[in-house]
């Protein structure tokens, strides 16, 4: 086997290798995302606030759906080596954006998760770059061998029903995961968990370390000096008379500690009472109902959840409780129009979010551990409802 044959061996192996790489990473990618298209646009909703195109909030989570399709159809075409040139051309145009992208969110810090895996996998901007950088690379060789990729099958006809599929088929995932739940919840409210275990950092547990620098000015020349809290303990500088601190001493983040899965949940009533360990820790079975935003919450479903809430608590004497992240005047506006049979608190809406992807939707609790989760479209009847976990109350 001569040089030319080798090298040749090694150019082919190596295109198929990307091919296979790349391919099946978009395909993760994009299903990971259209898993949970709703968490996927508030992602998107901060790249347009850092862009400053806040108009296309509105419109996020059809991105969010149009971008996890591209990605699940790039991948499949390009694993099946179906329209070579136009679909290399797509993933170099497709990666040069998300570099882009990631680059500016780690180099000026903006945003602090690119969401490329969804909550399945979380990365760091900088880690998120390096990816990129790698499958930049990857997208490079299949680009410039576009011409040298030979489809799985060359009939026309199979190739457009392949390409039809994959369309429908990744689009309909994400309107099916938008108008339900997601099919898997990495999120830290998903059934089974135990959410107030996940709001306490255990005993024993790693705790974030900082690097304290203080600035020194010697006494005679004037000459200042900044020196870390290491430095400072260790050369034994405060014993140094020619030597005094000056102004405040900064902190700086060196090494994150354990995080408590769920760190920002706060739940008060209007007058800012705290009753999160209540509700939460609540022994016997608590109904929550998430509303974050009142103004966009499905009428009809709202109403089907407040009979739900009052039959609940009648027959059954179940606690009801409503969360929103809207002010108190709409809840007093929500309750004179409906009459609210659930109790009403409050809470910031990014937990609320994560809750459940739905407005409303609803959780049922108890002993602090989710038991299940709806989306006010799949909501149960009352009657399957109590007769599943209700009636060993009686």
């Amino acid at each position: 086997m001569n040089a030319t044959t080798v090298k040749q061996h090694k150019s082919s192996f190596l295109l198929i290798f990307s091919r296979l790489f790349v391919g099946f990473l978009f395909v993760f990618s994009g299903l990971i995302k259209a898993n949970d298209p709703i968490g996927f646009s508030y992602k998107l909703q901060e790249y347009f606030e850092v862009f400053h195109v806040a108009f296309l909030n509105n419109y996020a989570v059809a991105f969010a759906i149009v971008l996890c399709s591209l990605e699940i159809v790039l991948g499949i075409l390009l694993l099946f080596g179906l329209y070579s040139k136009k679909v290399a051309l797509g993933l170099l145009l497709l990666i040069v954006f998300f570099t882009f992208l990631t680059f500016y969110s780690a180099f000026f810090n903006v945003v602090t998760s690119c969401g490329c895996f969804g909550d399945a996998i979380k990365l760091t901007p900088w880690q998120s770059f390096s990816k990129d950088l790698i499958l930049s690379f990857f997208i490079l060789i299949i680009f410039l061998n576009r011409k040298k990729i030979q489809p799985l099958f060359s009939n026309e006809i199979s190739q457009a029903l392949t390409l039809s599929a994959a369309i429908v088929l990744s689009i309909g995932i994400g309107v099916y995961t938008y108008s339900f739940l997601p099919f898997i919840d990495f999120l830290p409210y998903k059934e089974g968990n135990n959410l107030p275990a996940l709001m306490h950092v255990p005993k024993g547990a790693p705790l974030d370390e900082y690097e304290i620098t203080y600035t020194l000015q010697n006494k005679t020349t004037q000459e200042t000096k900044s020196v870390t809290d290491k430095v400072y303990l260790q050369q034994e500088l405060w014993k140094d008379e020619n030597w005094e601190v000056i102004g405040e001493p900064t902190s700086r983040l060196i090494k994150e500690g354990y995080q408590a899965p769920i760190k920002d949940l706060s739940i008060t009533d209007a007058q800012g009472v705290d009753y999160t360990k209540e509700i939460i820790e609540n022994p016997y079975y608590n109904l929550i109902f998430v509303a974050y935003n009142l103004d966009q919450t499905n009428p009809k479903a709202l109403n089907k959840v407040n009979d739900l809430a009052k039959r609940a608590s009648e027959e059954y004497n179940v606690r009801a409780v409503l969360l929103t992240a809207s002010t108190a005047q709409d809840v007093s506006e929500l309750d004179h129009q409906t009459k609210l049979y659930a109790e009403t608190f409050f809470a910031d809406a990014v937990p609320l979010k994560s809750m459940v992807r739905a407005n409303p939707g609803i959780i049922l609790l108890k002993d602090g551990v989710v038991v299940k989760k709806w989306h006010y479209r799949t909501l149960p009847t009352f009657e399957t409802l109590a007769k599943r976990y209700f009636e060993h109350l009686e």
